[in-house]
């Protein structure tokens, strides 16, 4: 009889281990940067608040900071997408810079929202990850027609928007996946012409990006289509879908 007992330990032991609740994996983290050294858009708070909540319904966790010295490797590692929500200027230094690079190129996601474009101009390697590069804007909000697009066809109807729309140093088209353009002829102050991009998505150095130019004004964030747009944007940076 003591014979069996070994066998008759070794099978308790299986069915108690396939009996024990699995720990569930921790949910995928975002890191929603909003540090500005020029410019600062009161709709900040907003846009957090926003894109926390969007984060969490997609089953993933968000953290909040303006402290630039969360790049590092280290901390990076922890994050699947890190946005940049209308940041502007000079906002990292040169290891901070590197371990962003670092993060992209081991895959991660990267959102810019509307200033990100007005941000870290002497770094050729971020405005290649942001897609362009801010120029100017007219004067005030106006409002326009947001047209999706997908592979320069259109895709599905126009949608309306009233917000500051940036003109960019160069059109993306070629570079990047545009998926939505402005018109021009409904308001004052483009320089783009015919063909003026204002979202895009690019695999890039590994990793992904998505860009929208919208966003300067609190009430954009309340935009049924705006959000549909954002939540396209943080799927694709988080490789959950390859539509951005």
């Amino acid at each position: 009889m003591n014979a069996f007992r070994p066998a008759l330990s070794a099978l308790l032991l299986a069915v108690m281990l396939a009996a024990a609740p699995v720990a569930a994996a921790p949910p995928e983290r975002v890191l929603v940067f909003t540090k500005t050294a020029k410019f600062r858009h009161d709709a900040i708070p907003v846009a957090v608040t926003t894109l926390q909540r969007l984060v969490v319904d997609e089953g993933m966790a968000a953290d909040h900071t303006e402290d630039a010295g969360a790049f590092t490797p280290e901390n990076l590692a922890r994050y699947r997408v890190v946005v940049f929500a209308s940041t502007t200027g000079d906002v990292l230094d040169e290891t901070q810079q590197a371990a962003l690079e670092g993060f992209v190129r081991k895959g991660g996601g990267f959102i810019g929202v509307h200033a990100a474009a007005d941000t870290e101009y002497d770094w050729p390697w971020y405005g290649q990850l942001v897609g362009a590069y801010f120029q100017n804007h007219p004067p005030g909000l106006q409002s326009t027609q947001v047209q999706p697009e997908r592979d320069g066809k259109p895709l599905g109807p126009r949608w309306p928007i009233t917000d500051e729309l940036y003109n960019y140093r160069a059109n993306p088209r070629g570079q990047v996946r545009v998926i939505a353009t402005v018109d021009e002829r409904e308001y004052d102050g483009g320089t783009m012409g015919a063909d003026h991009p204002i979202a895009w998505c690019h695999a890039f150095d590994g990793g992904r990006s998505w860009y929208t130019g919208l966003g300067h004004e609190a009430a954009v964030y309340a935009n049924p289509h705006v959000i549909a747009h954002l939540v396209r944007g943080l799927r694709y940076a988080a490789g959950r879908a390859d539509d951005c």
